[in-house]
């Protein structure tokens, strides 16, 4: 088949994707969007949506064991669930080694996981783009709150973020829609968090990319907290509901499923990227596409993946390789512990509807006067609820079992769960086992991290501190847990083509740009220089919108 010619090609129809998808397009260029997996369409495609618990063989809670067998990988943590099993990978048809434990948890179809995550919507602050440098960690990020802050904005307004303005350095504002609201027991813990701390702790709503009214011909959220089964109204920010719809609408998109990108083609004498080849997941069969600029978007991984496979003629590691830095300083965030307590106020109360999201409460520690054993922080996450239930045991089976659980239950309950930064270790890195392959044949990846010292000390505090505060809000019975971390639980993976300031210690530049090659741009989470403690997609989403303006303005002026 002859090549064909584009004007960009972006790899990966996910969060990053679809956003340099519209941003190109809609800046006037000629676009391939090329995802491995297969076409999920916008409402049409959404099978589980608007099934209820008993239409699900187990009404979605227990896994089979056929399921535990075909998901050795999944089972580790709440992704495997009936609901939603189609939208996550086949862990036997995409396998990865693990030189130490890690959960890899992908979705390969068109929207990628941007029809599963969690819609925790937070910008970076300014620490967050200084901390490397301040600390001595990793490399120091070749920009700054300052130069992003205007992209955070561009995309907040599009996507559409609810949330609370709070006027907290730590967590800065952004364009928000009407946010949601916290109910009467979290109020409560809020205001006594905030008076017994005098101030310096806080507890509001937690931003989400779940819209509170109309926009962009998306229905406000309807809550139904069926988010990752995909939303026929639009309620919440994905590919399919926001991004892909209007590349679309240019006449300018051409989208390409099942695609699976092996390589990007390298001019040695132009010194530059060309096209990519693509192995066609259905037929077998290898394509090539040309094009003037590529975005890789694939997922942290996948982009690196892609890049290691890349120009191996030149550099023997692959594309950005020449730092020694492609493949390193894998980050997530560090998680699955905190406390829980109860109240036996407020049992006049009941909670209303199913709100998809929770409270958040911003990092606190290591930052003005505070100083830790560790650097960085974390915040967390959670929220207050009443369940249904009269504990008697005598009622156990028939009418009285009924009617016990239509009675709410005799108290109010909350947890909180800590999500701790990670650093930018050299040492966790991934590479490339070609001793196994996948279902195509093709090499898999290697995974060689963990969690250290710095991590470690940083999640005592993680719990005595969410004890602590659930303590002076009066809850009664307050426990502390941790359920164990295996790094990459958080689904937050990045780092592993980092940005820089110096083509020596970094793979990108400041403008996501492929030091050895700057018509290569990645904009996932594979180009994060740190990580920070907030959930990462906002960040994903500004960058990209920031990295295909400066694409467009330097193929105007022929640069590329």
């Amino acid at each position: 088949m002859p090549s064909v010619q584009y004007d960009a090609i972006v790899v990966g129809s996910g969060i990053s994707g679809g956003w340099a998808a519209k941003e190109l397009t809609e800046k006037g260029l000629n676009v391939l969007l090329l995802e491995r997996g297969r076409d999920i369409e916008h409402i049409k495609d959404y099978v589980t949506a608007n099934k209820e618990a008993w239409e699900f063989p187990h009404r979605g809670l227990m896994p089979t064991q056929q399921m535990l067998q075909d998901y050795p990988v999944l089972k580790r943590d709440y992704p495997l669930n009936e609901t939603v099993l189609d939208l996550w990978v086949k862990d036997k048809e995409s396998p990865y080694t693990e030189t130490k434990p890690f959960s890899w948890f992908r979705g390969y179809h068109v929207g990628g996981r941007s029809l599963m995550w969690g819609r925790q919507s937070y910008r970076f602050n300014r620490w967050d783009f200084e901390a490397n440098l301040v600390d001595g960690h990793g490399v120091d990020w070749p920009i700054r709150y300052e130069d992003l802050a205007p992209w955070y904005s561009y995309v907040e307004k599009f996507a559409g973020i609810q949330g609370s303005k709070e006027g907290l350095d730590v967590l800065p504002d952004g364009e928000f829609m009407p946010a949601m609201e916290m109910n009467c027991v979290e109020k409560d813990v809020a205001a006594k968090i905030k008076n017994s701390f005098k101030g310096s702790r806080h507890m509001f709503i937690g931003r989400s990319a779940n819209i509170t009214v109309p926009h962009q011909d998306r229905v406000n959220c309807q809550y139904r907290n069926r988010c990752w089964r995909g939303c026929p109204f639009g309620g919440y920010f994905s590919t399919q509901s926001s991004t892909l719809p209007a590349a679309m609408k240019t006449g300018r998109l051409t989208l390409r499923p099942y695609s699976i990108v092996t390589q990007v083609l390298y001019d040695k004498d132009k010194q530059k990227a060309s096209g990519v080849e693509v192995l066609d997941a259905i037929d077998n069969k290898t394509y090539t596409f040309n094009a003037k600029i590529i975005f890789l978007c694939a997922s942290s991984f996948n982009s690196t993946w892609i890049l290691m496979n890349s120009a191996t003629n030149i550099w023997p590691e692959g594309l950005g390789s020449s730092s020694g830095e492609l493949g390193h300083n894998v980050m997530d965030h560090h998680f699955r512990l905190g406390a829980s307590g109860k109240t036996l106020e407020f049992n006049d109360r009941y909670q209303y509807g199913r709100r998809p999201t929770g409270i958040y409460i911003p990092r606190f520690r290591n930052i003005y006067n505070d100083k830790r054993d560790y650097v960085r922080g974390f915040g967390y996450q959670g929220g207050a609820g009443r369940g249904r239930g009269v504990e008697v045991p005598e009622f156990t089976i028939g009418a009285s079992l009924k009617e016990a659980l239509s009675m709410p239950s005799d108290h109010w309950g909350m947890g909180i769960m800590g999500f701790g930064e990670m650093l930018p270790y050299h040492e966790n890195k991934i590479s490339l086992d070609k001793n196994v392959k996948d279902k195509w044949g093709l090499p898999v990846l290697n995974m060689d991290v963990e969690i250290k010292e710095n991590e470690k000390k940083m999640r005592q505090d993680m719990m005595n501190d969410a004890k602590e505060m659930l303590e002076a809000a009066g809850l009664e019975d307050v426990q502390t847990y941790d359920y164990g971390y295996e790094v990459g639980m958080g689904i937050h993976e990045m780092g592993t083509a980092r940005m820089g300031r110096d083509p020596k210690t970094s793979v990108l530049n400041g403008d996501n740009q492929v030091w050895d090659c700057k018509n290569v741009f990645v904009t996932d989470g594979a180009c994060m220089t740190s990580a920070s403690c907030v959930n990462p997609s906002l960040t994903y989403m500004a960058m990209t919108a920031r990295a295909a303006d400066k694409a467009v303005t330097e193929l105007k002026k022929g640069n590329l």
